[in-house]
């Protein structure tokens, strides 16, 4: 009766292992109905981005901080650059889960996406921005699409730029310097946890 024992013993741990199965794919549906990973790299917050992208809370020792600054180019457009403090830009193809200080940067210009950035260089388009004051913002996020926050509040950066009625057009007169400000440091202003921007120096958080 040994061999009894034994197959039923080895159709036990086939049911267990069955179960243990469906529960794994259970669970994994869910996180992908939620769109947002089970990383245990942070904690997952109630609050949201306004395209509904949840804030993820990054741990004390891993708080990432941004930079911004933006220049005219000389051809035409702006020149934006991003100052980064313990995080790293992914390629692209990067698996879609949170690891901690990596990800990629999303470029707002007046809360309106304009780009993702792997880079920490990005050539805003002259036809962009129309003629007044406006605020180009970069925020770090998760690459499964959760935005990294401090303290609750997203680890990002603004800076102001401000376009002449003569930048609205697509090209400038011959000999022309059409008057275009940006505002790096000291018209920036950084939500990073309050820990500041990563270089005060000429750039913001």
């Amino acid at each position: 009766m040994s061999w009894t024992r034994t197959l039923l013993a080895a159709l036990a741990v086939c049911v267990l292992l069955l179960s243990g199965a469906v529960g794994c794919d259970s669970g994994a549906a869910r996180e992908q109905e939620d769109g947002v990973s089970s990383s245990p790299v942070g904690e997952v917050l109630d609050d949201t981005d306004d395209e509904g992208r949840h804030y993820r809370e990054a741990g004390e020792g891993d708080a990432p901080e941004v930079g911004i600054e933006v220049q005219p180019d000389p051809a035409g457009g702006w020149d934006v650059r991003l100052t980064l403090r313990g995080f790293r830009l992914t390629p692209a193809g990067t698996k879609a889960r949170a690891v901690a200080g990596h990800g990629l940067a999303y470029l707002f210009l007046d809360d309106r996406l304009v780009a993702r950035l792997r880079t920490p260089e990005y050539r805003l388009a002259q036809g962009l921005v129309p003629r007044g004051t406006h605020q180009v913002t970069v925020r770090l996020y998760a690459d499964d699409g959760t935005v990294w926050a401090v303290d609750g509040d997203p680890v990002e950066s603004t800076a102001a730029l401000t376009a002449s009625e003569a930048e609205t057009t697509a090209t400038s007169a011959p000999g022309s310097n059409p008057s275009r400000t940006a505002l790096s440091a000291p018209g920036a202003r950084s939500r990073t946890g309050g820990q500041g921007s990563p270089d005060r120096a000429g750039k913001a958080s």
